[in-house]
């Protein structure tokens, strides 16, 4: 019996992966193609030509992008759950860190946060950063994308894979977690159907002397006592966004307040998870 077509290809600086029962035709690839070239070049800190570079150069106000209230009310509640851990003005303490726009990997020392919430302001026309600032989404946007792109799909039998979040409609999948310091190993397996998991790690995006992508906004400084988080909700965006909450103070409430399941592991080898958890931990 033949397995599930799979298309894959890189994108946002990650690999993809798209299963669906048959190959999709050059329509459909065209159109995930257009979505995901839109959303980077409107919420992308690696290219120069993107809305995000424009408004990190010169601040000011521009139209809103369609994401934009989704993505940053989704930012609002983050920011309160964490205490202001989360903050979508961390692109310029993460590119102090060296993880900038050229990807230099030079530690410039750390920064905390601006207030983002008196600097950056939006509603449905218009988005507004009061002085240049750098705009990051990596808390959330990447499962943004995977919604986008499962509906640019429109199969209703789909895997969305992109390298650590996705998305499954009208199947099941098992999906192995893996273990954040072996990554030839994993703590367990999630069955998963019609729903999103996303996960993150301190292993991965990770340089210099103990230097990792997820920082406290509040100091700048990276995360020590997590070491990897996983997710599942009815949608990406919502999945990456406690992903990235867990790693903080609050994440659990907030979790508990979307109804979101989830598993974690510090970095001392404790593995924790929320009431009801249908995920099967190797204990």
């Amino acid at each position: 019996m033949a397995g599930p077509a799979v298309w894959r290809f890189d994108a946002i600086g990650v690999p993809w992966q798209i299963e669906t029962p048959e190959p999709l035709d050059v329509i459909a690839r065209r159109a995930v193609e257009a979505v995901i070239e839109h959303f980077d070049a409107e919420w992308s800190r690696f290219r120069p030509d993107s809305l995000v570079s424009q408004l990190a150069r010169d601040g000011g106000e521009v139209a809103a992008p369609a994401d934009a209230a989704p993505m940053l009310e989704a930012y609002a509640e983050l920011s309160a759950a964490t205490d202001g851990a989360v903050n979508p003005l961390i692109g310029w303490a993460l590119a102090r860190r060296g993880y900038d726009a050229g990807l230099s990997l030079v530690d410039r020392g750390a920064e905390p946060s601006p207030d983002w919430r008196s600097l950056l302001a939006w509603d449905d026309e218009r988005l507004r950063l009061r002085h240049p600032s750098v705009i990051d989404v990596g808390a959330l946007g990447k499962g943004r994308l995977v919604d986008l792109v499962l509906d640019a799909v429109g199969s209703d039998d789909v895997v969305v894979d992109a390298s650590g979040d996705l998305a499954v409609r009208g199947g099941t999948q098992r999906i192995g977690l893996e273990h954040p310091f072996d990554p030839r190993r994993a703590i367990g397996v999630w069955e998963i159907r019609d729903a999103a998991l996303c996960a993150s790690a301190t292993n991965r995006r990770a340089w210099g002397d103990g230097l990792h992508h997820v920082l406290d906004a509040r100091t700048g400084e990276p995360v020590r006592t997590i070491a990897a988080t996983w997710a599942v909700a009815p949608t990406a965006m919502r999945a990456d966004a406690i992903a990235t909450a867990l790693f903080f103070d609050g994440g659990e409430c907030l979790a508990h307040d979307w109804g979101v399941s989830w598993v974690r592991m510090t970095t001392d080898g404790r593995v924790e998870w929320s009431p009801g958890s249908k995920a099967e931990l190797f204990t």
